[in-house]
């Protein structure tokens, strides 16, 4: 007889194979439970969920917390360096971790003491989120994975970053008047180490320009202090250094612990801002600071003559300041010089706040910087140093990065800020770097069309046209075969304060993609004005990061109450909390013109055609509440085409398996104000002669949603005032040995000359911005004073000669005709031949 394990009863042969055929079928069933999830994130199994839906659902695989990691913190720097955190479960102590990011970049990872795995972000060429797997065994199997999110540099918290004490003294060390020691500080509890080293990395992209052979890199050059205290501090006095070192003039420094090895990749880190290296360049440098710049400069001038030529393909500028502050598609916030962070516009003076153009121009991936003054108006290079700069390296960079001129800000800084600091900071020679990055003026610029919803909600087409839908439903509220674009939204009844349903409907979701785009979800959290954002049905927070670059698509929230998105066509969505609903403006470049159709309507400035049913039936422009009710509807969406993400058993049960537009929810078509009414006088005071403001206020019994709903009105007609076309008659040059007064050009604007001693005004002495886009007057010059007397003395002269040929023509042909004439009178004589 045999014992088995902690069996006490005697079995025979026979049952312990039954027991063993029991044990492995056991053990690959556990074996194929514990694998559902193993490289299955995202993806909906026969019967259970790895998707991120899963666990509002209840239906999620039973290890996809496993298998499905969760981090913290969840984005940095893509210069790597970063500690992060898996949160979903702890692991043995014995495990040997190794992170992976993108398929094919490895970084040593730990185990903490409370057995939590960390991963080290690498060194990324790129933005946006990169995916990631885990390994347990030293990288023999990957089967957990996660998504991290990289970085701008200069767009992490400054916290994250150490900061170069005295910035200017940095970027002037060397020229003349400014030396001595230079400091830096950081957060030492953000780099688990007694003892730190600091070094230099330069960064340069090399080959030949626009080909494959144009690669990027960031380099480890030298150390400039080992086995320092982690205090927070470190203050040097800088040497130049050797060669080859020193022809580094961009980078950065590195703060790591003093137990690596010089220049290792891939390990903990703090990183500075990348500045421009002239406390370590050569002697030559410090010598004759001016020259050195020069002759680095002239370099430049000749390569850039070489490289094609960007300008043409970069959007011009908008005209005004509220224009690019509006145009929330096509420009965003430079971070350099902000108007809502103080100005401080380093690089720019004289300006407030610089936009720059959120895409990569189409060939060569330029981008385009607009900045103004406090009067609104555009600041140019031909007028001042501070004017704007278009760019051969986006700061942003442009998808899918990596290579030059696309690496995020990194490109930027070699083509075009390194190159300012040759020609405009360290020497005199601003009119060589102007010339290849001159201000963009905005005689070409034509703002966007604005569609809008909200309320409860009430429409406004691209054209105009404005009408209320109270639809209970799913519906296209855009949809563009240019882009393929696409804008769904979700309305949800909503309630009275007593918590009832009222007769009305308004905006919970929208739903958006372009092309193969990521898919873009804003919803209402029904508090605090406060909206939540999917990103392909995962819910994404924007606590670390305002801004995200994803596939296809661009997203900023700053706030929790506002989301912008930002697609490559142009195409702008502002998504506004408003109380337990939601507004929505879309904003389209001209190029949507006659390519539009959905609820918001056909954008081709005729408002006559913007209520076309799907089945192409044209309702007219005074069609009554309950017609425009049956266009609406027609526009409800179907499952196959939907965007929504469906992670509730309600929006499963109301939506989802339900009819994409109620017909069973009938909406109030009218409302009609009571003198009674005990709304009617705070009504009166909050809405004054807003519709929109009364219709809501009335049907929903709340103040508080028509002062919401008036407030979301005024902002789309502030909006579309800024958007209005401004006529602009371009630069205007002073006239050699003068000068001119005013340096707007859009209608309206007077510009005025006058010429310096010794010389006076030739042409016109003051012109104006006219409608038609053309200055009045005549070219402007300025002549000496003995040569204008010369000139009209010359004039005079010429005029006098004319005249005095003119009048000996005129006799000497006269005197010829009398002599002729005279002929003709005299008798003719015959010959007689007996004359003789």
């Amino acid at each position: 007889m045999t014992m088995v394990g902690m069996w006490k009863t005697p079995i025979n042969d026979g049952s312990i194979c039954i027991l063993l055929l029991a044990l492995v079928a056991s053990a690959i069933h556990l074996t194929g439970a514990e694998s559902l999830c193993a490289n299955k994130c995202g993806q909906q199994l026969s019967n259970c969920s790895c998707l991120v839906t899963c666990e509002s659902l209840n239906n999620c695989c039973p290890n996809y917390r496993d298998y499905c990691l969760m981090i913290s913190p969840h984005s940095g720097t893509l210069m790597g360096g970063t500690n992060f955190m898996i949160l979903n479960r702890t692991f043995d102590q014995s495990s040997q971790v190794v992170c992976r990011f993108n398929s094919e970049i490895n970084t040593k990872g730990y185990i903490d003491e409370n057995g939590y795995a960390h991963c080290i972000s690498p060194l990324l060429y790129e933005s946006g989120r990169i995916p990631f797997q885990l390994s347990l065994d030293n990288g023999q199997n990957f089967l957990r994975s996660g998504t991290w999110l990289s970085v701008h540099h200069s767009k992490v918290a400054t916290s994250s970053k150490s900061t170069l004490v005295n910035a200017t003294k940095w970027q002037y060390y060397g020229t003349p008047g400014t030396g001595g020691t230079l400091s830096l500080t950081w957060i030492a509890k953000q780099l688990p180490a007694s003892s730190v080293n600091i070094e230099v990395w330069g960064y340069h992209e090399e080959g030949e320009p626009y080909t494959d052979e144009w690669t990027a890199e960031w380099k480890y050059l030298y150390s400039i202090g080992e086995r320092l205290p982690n205090n927070g501090t470190f203050t040097f006095l800088p040497t130049p250094a050797n060669k080859p070192y020193s022809d580094w003039d961009m980078g950065i420094l590195r703060m790591v612990s003093s137990g690596s090895s010089s220049g290792e990749e891939n390990i903990n880190a703090i990183w500075s801002p990348v500045h421009a290296l002239a406390w370590h360049l050569e002697e030559h440098f410090r010598k004759d600071t001016a020259i050195w710049a020069y002759n680095k400069c002239l370099a430049w001038h000749h390569k850039e003559e070489k490289l094609p030529n960007f300008l043409s393909e970069i959007l011009d500028c908008p005209c005004t300041l509220e224009q690019s502050r509006a145009d929330t598609g096509r420009f965003h916030t430079d971070y350099g010089c902000d108007i809502e962070k103080g100005s401080v516009c380093t690089y720019h003076p004289g300006a407030v706040h610089c936009v720059r153009g959120i895409q990569g121009s189409p060939q060569y991936k330029a981008g385009q910087q607009c900045c103004y003054d406090a009067t609104g108006a555009q600041v140019l290079t031909a007028d001042s140093i501070g004017g704007s700069t278009p760019d051969r390296g986006h700061d942003w960079g442009s998808p899918p990065y990596r290579k030059p001129p696309r690496v995020p800000g990194f490109s930027h800084w070699a083509y075009d800020v390194i190159t300012f600091y040759y020609c405009c900071l360290w020497s005199d020679n601003c009119h060589y770097y102007f010339m290849h990055r001159p201000s963009s003026d905005c005689r070409t610029y034509k703002p966007p069309k604005a569609g809008t919803a909200f309320g409860d909600p009430h429409f406004i087409t691209f054209d105009g046209s404005k009408f209320t839908f109270n639809g209970k439903g799913e519906y296209t509220l855009l949809r563009s075969e240019y882009w393929s674009l696409t804008v769904q939204g979700r309305t949800q009844q909503v309630t009275y304060e007593n918590g009832t349903g009222a007769p009305a409907t308004g905006i919970s979701a929208i739903a958006m993609q372009e092309n193969s785009s990521d898919v873009i979800e804003v919803r209402a959290l029904g508090h605090l004005n406060h909206l939540q954002v999917l990103l392909n049905q995962e819910v994404i927070s924007f606590d670390e990061q305002s801004w995200m670059d994803l596939k296809g698509v661009f997203v900023y929230s700053a706030i929790p109450e506002n989301v912008t998105v930002m697609f490559p066509s142009g195409a702008g969505i502002e998504v506004r909390g408003q109380g337990r609903v939601i507004s929505v403006t879309i904003l389209l470049p001209e190029e949507f013109v006659n390519r539009t159709e959905g609820i918001l309507g056909v954008m081709n400035n005729d408002p006559a055609d913007d209520f076309v049913f799907r089945n192409g039936t044209v309702l007219p422009v005074n069609a009554n509440a309950e017609q425009l009710f049956e266009f609406g509807a027609s526009w409800a969406i179907e499952n196959a085409t939907s965007l929504f993400t469906y992670d509730s058993e309600f929006l499963l049960t109301d939506y989802y398996h339900a009819l994409k537009h109620d017909p069973g929810f009938i909406p109030v078509f009218s409302v009609k104000e009571d003198p009674s009414d005990p709304l009617n006088s705070l009504m009166k005071e909050v809405c004054d002669s807003d519709l929109y403001c009364i219709f809501d206020t009335l049907t929903v019994r709340s103040i508080q949603a028509g002062n919401a709903t008036k407030t979301a009105h005024q902002s789309h007609e502030t909006l579309n005032k800024h958007l209005q076309p401004v006529v602009s008659c371009g630069w205007l040059a002073p006239p050699a040995n003068g000068k001119k007064e005013g340096t707007t050009y859009i209608l309206g604007s007077l510009v005025t000359f006058s010429c310096n001693k010794g010389y006076i005004i030739f042409g016109s002495p003051e012109r104006t911005c006219q409608p038609d886009g053309k200055w009045s007057g005549d070219t402007t010059h300025c002549v000496r004073d003995n040569t204008l007397g010369i000139v009209l003395g010359s004039v005079f002269g010429s005029i006098v000669l004319i005249a005095v040929i003119t009048l000996i023509g005129v006799k000497i042909h006269r005197d010829r005709r009398k002599k002729k004439e005279a002929t003709d009178r005299v008798e003719p004589v015959y010959m007689n031949k007996n004359s003789d």
